[in-house]
């Protein structure tokens, strides 16, 4: 059935034209006059022209319907070698044929139609294209069922399973589950496919849905699908993780926990819904759990982070950029950043996760309050040696003019 549908479609020849690269596509019943009309066309060529096609290796081409594919990267570079000459009577048949012509497409709308229609094909082309990667796909998945059912089967033979029921039961049928996400789907325009094939396409303009519609579009119209006979199970399962590394973006946060709050009062495990935002908190956790840690392997990490944002944020007072408040060393302390790091941020997304799982409290958010504690006193040491230094820089000046008039003139202060 999927030879059936694939062994139809039309052959794709790709031309080098000064340097920009030209398809064309015709069917198996054009001759080789109707394939050169349409590479004459395709260059702006008159349409009487007689062309040659060489390789990447200046090897000449036959133009044939039985020529051989190329690729976009590999494409075949166009020679003109003569224009036919046509006799008096003929020029003047095609001065006439031209004129009518002319006359027909002003009163029939030719080229709109053409337009039209190419387009119409373009997008049959593309269905088929489409239904015919659908067909492999299903195929590979009965096949992915049956080796599975095989292997089950083997299991089975191999071990003495005390279980109730056998894999070879037959009064229970076996039913594989898989765990296979599902997200909204976007019909994407004929701007946004064309937008997504330049090197400038803004993925920052997209929601987190929308830019995993534009991915799988991505997967399927870059051949990786098909070059790598990617199942279509594990390529949701691919776009599934997506959703739940796009939750780890710090930007939104407020948004995903708000999210989860709402769906904590009636959290149900079936509800698809309700799981993926527990998936999404899971992995917020597993993101910034470093205070989790012992404070023997958390600390060295804080310190590799807090160095990395003093050496930015000086680098951009250098070249005179903003500078974001939590960067900058004169600002911030690692007892300060901490802190408030700690309290507004990781104990309030654990305390909601013990709601779910009571034995996160003494696993994870005992050692979140023990240093929220050791930094909280840390910060009373900097302040207190803080004020210490003001102190004493403020009485060192006072002894200094004390000294000074002593020195300066006793016999002044004698009388």
């Amino acid at each position: 059935m999927g030879s059936g549908s694939s062994s139809y479609r039309p052959k794709a020849i790709y031309l080098d034209i000064d340097g920009r690269i030209q398809k064309v596509v015709f069917s198996k019943y054009c001759n080789s006059s109707d394939i050169m009309d349409l590479f004459c066309i395709a260059t702006g060529l008159p349409r009487n022209t007689t062309i040659s096609l060489l390789t990447t290796d200046d090897a000449m081409v036959s133009i044939d319907p039985t020529m051989p594919a190329n690729s976009e990267s590999t494409p075949y570079k166009v020679r003109p070698v003569a224009l036919k000459q046509l006799s008096e009577k003929e020029e003047l048949i095609q001065s006439v044929l031209t004129q009518v012509a002319e006359q027909f497409s002003r009163a029939f709308k030719i080229n709109e139609l053409k337009a039209e229609v190419a387009n119409h094909l373009a997008v049959l082309e593309k269905r088929v294209e489409l239904e015919g990667l659908k067909v492999v796909e299903i195929e590979k998945c009965k096949s992915d069922i049956k080796k599975m059912r095989e292997e089950l089967a083997a299991r089975s033979n191999r071990t003495s399973c005390p279980c109730k029921y056998s894999f070879l039961d037959n009064s229970k049928k076996l039913t594989p589950q898989r765990d296979v996400p599902t997200y909204p789907k976007y019909l994407l325009s004929p701007e946004t496919i064309e937008g997504l094939r330049k090197p400038t396409f803004d993925v920052w303009l997209w929601e987190p849905n929308e830019m995993l519609s534009c991915l799988e579009h991505m997967y399927h119209d870059l051949c990786l699908v098909r070059d790598f006979s990617i199942n279509p199970i594990t390529l949701k399962r691919w776009l599934g993780m997506i959703t739940l590394i796009l939750a780890t973006d710090m930007a939104r946060h407020a948004e995903i926990m708000d999210s989860f709050k709402e769906k904590m009062e009636n959290f149900d495990y079936s509800n698809e819904e309700h799981m993926t935002l527990l998936k999404m908190i899971l992995i917020k956790c597993c993101d910034i759990s470093n205070e989790v840690r012992p404070m023997e392997v958390a600390e060295p990490w804080v310190d590799c982070l807090l160095e990395e944002y003093f050496m930015q944020s000086d680098r951009e007072k250098s070249e005179g950029l903003p500078v974001a408040p939590f960067m900058d060393r004169d600002k911030v302390t690692k007892a300060t950043a901490q802190i408030g790091f700690i309290k507004f941020v990781l104990i309030p997304m654990f305390e909601t996760v013990t709601k779910l799982f009571p034995a996160v409290e003494e696993s994870m958010l005992q050692p979140l309050w023990e240093s929220r504690d050791r930094y909280e006193e840390l910060k009373q040491m900097d302040d207190a040696m803080t004020e210490r230094k003001s102190e004493s820089r403020a009485g060192g000046g006072t002894d200094k003019s004390r000294e000074k008039s002593r020195d300066g003139k006793p016999s002044e202060d004698l009388a």
